[in-house]
């Protein structure tokens, strides 16, 4: 059973390719940055390093207070590095117990927009980077999240830039028609499944 990465950077369209690969019944996905919104209201050590780094507005009525936090890390390097040395652990340690339980599924996507700057693509035996146009991405994340051109620029900031990632990665999705991007998908599928069962 593989560990399969798969990246991007924001906008690249990661989510709607691992629904694609969802749809496949001997595959299993784990959602980091999902998960990692779960853990940052559910787990104690999460919550109490949080506090202690970002103040009390951190947390409002037991919930994360997102708007607080993004508005400090996303103009902030060292401030995202702290956040993410305070989450990371955690995820790390839930996905590794997602992998126990999933131990009859052909491979695994492990779907993190941070794979390489946070360095989890050292456990993945494959890596495959979804890329997009840099005014496809811009356009895709304005609409989803309401947001301004600067502040989608301020976010792209701080990953990677694609070129960095696609060198390091073992196959790349071109995400710009569906339908095309779910013929790719189909395409590794098939080789992953019958070179790396």
């Amino acid at each position: 059973m593989k560990i399969v990465g798969l990246t991007g950077g924001i906008g690249s369209g990661k989510t709607t390719v691992a629904k694609f690969f969802a749809e496949f019944k001997n595959v299993a996905i784990y959602i980091a940055d999902a998960e990692a919104k779960k853990l940052m209201n559910s787990s104690k050590i999460i919550k109490e390093n949080l506090i202690k780094e970002f103040g009390q507005k951190s947390f409002v009525n037991g919930e994360l207070n997102r708007e607080f936090i993004s508005e400090i890390v996303f103009k902030d390097s060292a401030k995202l590095a702290i956040l993410n040395s305070i989450v990371h652990p955690e995820v790390r340690k839930h996905f590794q117990d997602f992998v126990k339980n999933n131990q009859d599924k052909d491979y695994i996507i492990y779907e993190n927009a941070i794979l390489f700057e946070s360095k989890s693509n050292v456990f993945c035996d494959i890596v495959i980077t979804v890329y997009a146009a840099l005014n496809t991405k811009i356009n895709r994340v304005m609409a989803r999240d309401s947001s301004t051109k600067t502040a989608v620029l301020n976010r792209m900031k701080s990953q990677w830039n694609d070129v960095k990632k696609i060198l390091q990665s073992n196959y790349i999705i071109d995400n710009e028609k569906l339908e095309d991007t779910e013929n790719q998908v189909h395409k590794i599928h098939n080789i992953l499944t019958q070179y790396y069962v």
